[in-house]
């Protein structure tokens, strides 16, 4: 009888390990459409009270060519402020919740909680350079009108920064992986949401458009109840 010879492989058994990835989330506003005129109207009109500048004075020297309100525009009570607020929080609280299944205790209850929030309306030629946000774990843009902002001359995006400091050191086809290009660029769309971890440095590239550039951005903490 003829026995059946033991085939041996030396093809190793590989794991991957995810590790020190940097996700960034985009979602649709689904109120935009509903929502954009009478928050255009707020944006506006707080901004003839406060003045055309940098109402919140927090790093005024990164910033030119726009407008930035106070720290807390998201408090507003006006019903549509308050409206987009809720979605914010519940979709900041959908991606943590997300990212974060394998690390929170089966039993705990999360809650996000905007703590700053402000607009930009940025004309011609208007900038804010790259830096992160303290004090919070997510942070978010929500184009609520793009203006003019274009891909191909870079006028108006959202560029961000490589936290992997030293991606770029060398490059050959084994590290076609990596994307070392640096940064990411991020076209503005309308009614577009972004959100992205505190710690990644980010900028507005300038912007060149006849129209107003118009964001709301925000930054939030999420705490667990258990």
């Amino acid at each position: 009888m003829t026995q059946t010879p033991t085939v041996y492989s030396d093809a190793p058994e590989i794991d991957a390990i995810d590790t020190w990835s940097t996700p960034l989330f985009v979602a649709s506003q689904p109120y935009h459409e509903l929502l954009k005129e009478p928050l255009l109207t707020a944006i506006y009109a707080d901004a003839e009270q406060a003045g055309f500048g940098v109402n919140s004075q927090v790093a005024e020297a990164a910033k030119g060519g726009l407008a930035e309100s106070d720290l807390g525009f998201l408090e507003r009570d006006q019903p549509d402020i308050q409206t987009l607020k809720h979605f914010l929080e519940e979709l900041i609280l959908t991606v943590a919740s997300d990212v974060n299944e394998a690390h929170w205790p089966g039993d705990a209850e999360a809650q996000a909680e905007i703590i700053e929030s402000w607009y930009h309306i940025t004309r011609q030629g208007g900038f804010h350079d790259a830096h992160s946000h303290p004090n919070c774990s997510w942070c978010g843009i929500y184009y609520l009108e793009p203006g003019d902002s274009d891909f191909h001359s870079r006028s108006g995006l959202n560029r961000f920064y490589d936290p992997r400091v030293n991606a770029e050191h060398y490059q050959d086809a084994g590290t076609a992986y990596l994307n070392a290009h640096g940064v990411y660029d991020m076209e503005p769309k309308e009614g577009q949401v972004i959100l992205f971890p505190s710690y990644l440095k980010h900028s507005a590239l300038p912007y060149f458009g006849q129209q107003d550039r118009i964001v709301i951005a925000f930054n939030a903490q999420v705490h667990l109840h258990v």
